[in-house]
Parts: C-alpha cells; sequence; structure tokens
C-alpha cells in the first residue's frame, strides 16, 4: 500500500533549516522536516500547512515542490513523500503534535544530528541547501 505524505522544507532568515525531533514511530527520536500523512481528500498544500501547524506552531505559505522520495514503512506500507519549499508567515516555534522537539539548524547540525534517512542526500540532489 502507497501512503501520501508531505514535507516542508523552511528556512529561516539567517539559513537555518527548520527540524522536528520525531516523537512517535516511524523515525521515533530522528530529526527530520515537519510533515506526515495526508488526511482523505486533503490536497499537498493543506497538508503542509496543517502539518508544520500541528508539528511546529507555524503558519507558512506553501511554494514549489523542491522533490520526492519513497520510503517503507511497516508491514509493507510504501510513504510516498512530497517535500515542498515553504516560508514562515506567522507563529512561534514550538514542538507540537508528534514532535518532541523543534529547532532552527544550519550545516554544522545537519552533520551532526541523528537525521530520517535520506534526508540530506534528498535536500542536497534538490538542490535546497543554501551555499555553505
Amino acid at each position: 500500500m502507497r501512503v501520501n505524505c508531505v514535507g516542508a522544507i523552511i528556512f529561516d532568515a539567517s539559513d537555518r533549516l527548520l527540524l522536528i525531533k520525531r516523537g512517535h514511530p516511524p523515525g521515533m527520536g530522528l530529526w527530520s522536516v515537519p510533515g506526515g500523512r495526508l488526511e482523505p481528500g486533503e490536497t499537498d498544500e493543506a497538508g503542509v500547512c496543517r502539518e508544520v501547524l500541528e508539528e511546529t506552531g507555524l503558519e507558512v505559505e506553501v511554494g514549489r515542490l523542491a522533490g520526492t522520495v519513497d520510503r517503507p514503512g511497516p508491514g509493507g506500507v510504501t510513504y510516498v513523500i512530497r517535500d515542498y519549499l515553504a516560508t514562515v508567515s506567522g507563529g512561534v516555534p514550538a514542538a507540537g503534535d508528534d514532535a518532541a522537539d523543534v529547532r532552527w539548524c544550519d550545516r554544522a547540525d545537519l552533520v551532526r544530528l541523528p537525521l530520517s534517512e535520506g534526508l540530506l542526500e534528498s535536500l542536497t540532489a534538490w538542490g535546497v541547501l543554501p551555499p555553505n
């Protein structure tokens, strides 16, 4: 079974990437971009906005599709994840929903933190990371 998911790639004015620490499986304890499963009938844009708000307390404007990845899940499920660039339009970052923590991360953090599998490689391949 394929499960449609979305994620948000959000940078602040200092080119730091917003990451959340997953509080529940899959990926519990790993850092990733905010996101999750789409609700039935929900558009990608609406899903990105809802997931970011639930997990970080931030309101966003959704931009272009950065890229898509397939990730294996439990019981033979495949998560089809479409990650979009987004910009903050309101709110204050605070961990919520299934996020155990939320923080802005620079390049050094991305190398040091335990990230979700393939996250750094995907962001690099899509050319969305700011220059060092």
